[in-house]
């Protein structure tokens, strides 16, 4: 029997990664969208990832059994995605053997494409994982949600928090010296590089991330000094760094390069407006309430293409502040009155029901 082309969605999940965990598929005829066939399973305790990947097995398994001539597989996994597409190399060692099982499934059917979809347009794989991940807690005890602070980990909702689904997890990284944050100067689109210590702080922060399968995407400020801090990262992750404009620092315009006195007794009075109003700007540059529009497209972005995962966001200190703040619901004081070290690592978390929280701020401990 052959039905032809299919569809598989799939999608797997873990619940403390590792946690808890499970896998869903479902088989679709590509011609009119039938549903020909579902599985579902709990795994025990294993990763995020390696829930995913035995979701897409399973799903190639089925369309096999099936007799299915080709396999469109979507998922909400850019990792699985990227990966089995040939894109990104498979480093880490749960990984190899599942990938290397999948692509040999992959290779009894006369093509095979892999598509990532946003997580609300994969919601039956979702569902059914769910219901898998829902047995393997039946037998294996959930994490307490401060069990789960760590940064290798995706955790349960907070403890007063009524929230839905997995949570997007952005690991916000500051990138490390320059020569401008030396004297504590404006850097805004100038664009030096790390310094011999800027370097060392981002390889510091790179040690952090190493041997950390949870980690699905590294993105990057277009400004040089990011990059190069995420490039480190990116190299013990086995991983590309992705470029988001809107990550960029804000603009300071004429204030570049300018020490904090040197701006305020060039423009005594507009500095002192700025220092308290987010809708001022520095002369020809942008204002604080500009950035938080950019940053929020940024966040949509980032939870719309890697929903449910947990990614390292590398940038600058208004971007991340901005971030703390909308996933905090904070006013904005939060701006003028946290202060991010060079290289510091914090920790949000953004739900697809609208919730949100913030599990660490200003950390280098890795330093």
């Amino acid at each position: 029997m052959s039905v032809g082309r299919v569809v598989v969605e799939a999608d797997g999940g873990s619940r403390g990664n590792p946690g808890p965990a499970g896998y869903g598929t479902v088989v679709f005829a590509a011609a009119d969208g039938a549903v020909l066939a579902e599985r579902k399973e709990s795994l025990g305790t294993v990763t995020n990832n390696v829930a995913e990947y035995r979701g897409l097995i399973a799903g190639l398994e089925a369309a096999a059994e099936l007799g299915a001539s080709g396999v469109d597989v979507r998922m909400d996994s850019k990792l699985v995605v990227e990966q089995m597409s040939g894109r990104w190399k498979v480093k880490h060692p749960d990984m190899i053997p599942l990938q290397r099982r999948a692509s040999e499934l992959a290779r009894q059917f006369g093509s095979v494409t892999y598509t990532w979809i946003p997580r609300a347009e994969n919601a039956h794989a979702d569902r059914l994982a769910n219901e898998a991940m829902d047995g393997a807690a039946g037998t294996v005890a959930e994490p307490e949600p401060a069990a789960a602070a760590s940064d290798d980990a995706t955790p349960a909702a907070p403890g007063w928090m009524d929230t839905t689904g997995a949570p997007t997890r952005m690991l916000l990284l500051r990138h490390g010296q320059t020569v401008l944050s030396v004297d504590r100067r404006y850097s805004g689109r100038g664009n030096p590089a790390l310094t011999e210590i800027g370097q060392a702080q981002a390889n510091g922060a790179a040690s952090r991330f190493a041997g950390n399968d949870g980690i699905a995407a590294v993105v990057s400020s277009p400004l040089g000094r990011a990059q190069q801090t995420a490039a480190a990262a990116a190299k013990v992750l086995g991983l590309p760094v992705t470029v988001h404009e809107g990550l960029t620092e804000t603009d300071f315009g004429e204030w570049e390069g300018l020490t904090f006195r040197e701006a305020a007794d060039r423009d005594p009075e507009l500095h002192r407006k700025w220092l308290s109003d987010t809708s001022v700007r520095p002369p020809a540059g942008e204002s604080f309430d500009e950035v938080r529009e950019r940053i929020v497209k940024v966040r949509d972005d980032l939870t719309a293409t890697y929903g449910g995962s947990t990614i390292l966001v590398v940038t600058h200190v208004t971007p991340i502040k901005t971030l703390l703040q909308l996933a905090l619901d904070a006013g904005p004081s939060l701006l003028y009155r946290l202060h991010l070290d060079l290289a510091s690592l914090s920790i949000a978390e953004f739900y697809p029901d609208g919730g949100s929280s913030v599990r660490l701020v200003n950390d280098t401990s890795h330093l």
